[in-house]
């Protein structure tokens, strides 16, 4: 199946059974596979007028108890939010997809991972975070996206699943095995009518400052216990590296091949791939830089997630960088140069 497709049906077998989104490339075989998908399962898909009205049904079902998600990419995220800060501070959960194009502005068509802070560091108004999940490979957006809906539920909070066209557009073998349940919901919380219970109201306005900074409080320690349980990374052939190469979905896959190769030259080289981005995790990258000189962060955009490596390794390593932007993807022989020249200036 293609990436896109993959994370659809992987929605679906999540128990996804509501799906709002407008249309825009690169991810827009994912409304259309859920607009054939979710009818025969007894679910709901509906194209809404925009991005904007999207979210806020989006924000409706969360808050009814479904199970939702939308998707889009990095210009129909920007309009999203406004309401995923809503959908945090009401603590819904839902997944929403981002299949990063190039930016800024309406950009092109082509894959980028220039939407890193849009996604990490909250992109709407107040204190929020999403929980941010990369796949590099179809079979792996089919478990993080049965995993994110998962990870919703336990925190009532959004999460998000951020790939880029590549990760969306391209065709693997995928695998479905029934979904692994790892967390039950008590949605005690939700709107389904207060014929035989106290009423409940899901709102963000909170006028009185003393109630607002609690609730913010009590959104922050979600978070915080995200931040201890949650943090997802692969560690490749970085045991004896002298170089780590750090760098997450489709950037990922290509620097395993350049590693294989500068192996075979014997070059010690090495892997560390953030799998959630939210959490980020700093303790290994921390870890790693205790024993390896040199870290090359490589990323479809002109630096963004360096800026948590550089946080992580607070100094202890030499922190380089190599980026395309603008749908450029990087490919294993420029990567392969970039370690050389790290290697280069290391003697």
């Amino acid at each position: 199946m293609a990436g896109n497709e993959a994370i659809a049906e992987a929605a679906v077998e999540a128990g996804c059974r509501c799906y709002f989104g407008y249309p825009i490339t690169p991810q827009n075989e994912i409304g259309e596979y859920m607009s054939w998908r979710l009818p025969q399962v007894g679910g709901h898909y509906l194209q809404a007028e925009s991005e904007i009205a999207a979210i806020y049904m989006v924000f409706g079902a969360a808050g009814a108890g479904a199970r939702v998600m939308t998707s889009s990419s990095g210009p129909g995220i920007s309009l999203m939010q406004e309401g995923l800060s809503y959908i945090a501070a009401a603590e819904l959960p839902c997944v929403l997809v981002n299949m990063m194009r190039g930016g800024p502005g309406l950009g092109g068509i082509q894959p980028s991972q220039s939407d890193y802070f849009q996604a990490t560091k909250g992109g709407g108004h107040g204190d929020y975070h999403l929980l941010v999940l990369a796949p590099s490979t179809a079979q792996e957006a089919v478990s993080l996206t049965m995993l994110a809906f998962d990870l919703a539920d336990k925190y009532r909070n959004p999460v998000m699943i951020l790939g880029d066209g590549n990760i969306g557009q391209m065709m693997e073998p995928v695998a479905f095995k029934p979904a692994e349940k790892h967390f039950s919901a008590n949605k005690d919380w939700c709107i389904t009518g207060a014929k035989d219970r106290p009423r409940n109201i899901v709102k963000s306005l909170y006028l009185d400052p003393v109630v607002l900074e609690k609730r913010n409080l009590k959104i922050a320690q979600k978070m915080a216990a995200a931040v201890k349980n949650e943090v997802r990374i692969e560690s490749y052939m970085v045991d004896d590296a002298d170089v780590v190469i750090a760098a997450y979905g489709t950037v990922a896959r290509i620097a395993k091949t350049a590693i294989q190769i500068l192996r075979e030259k014997g070059v010690k080289v090495g892997l560390l791939r953030p799998i959630s981005l939210h959490p980020f995790p700093y303790q290994a990258f921390s870890q790693i830089a205790d024993k390896s000189e040199d870290i090359l962060v490589i990323e479809m955009s002109l630096g963004q997630m360096i800026e948590d490596v550089r946080l992580a390794v607070c100094g202890k390593s030499q922190v380089h960088f190599y980026g395309r932007v603008g749908g450029m993807v990087p490919s294993f022989e420029e990567i392969i140069d970039e370690v050389e020249k790290v290697v280069r200036r290391s003697k």
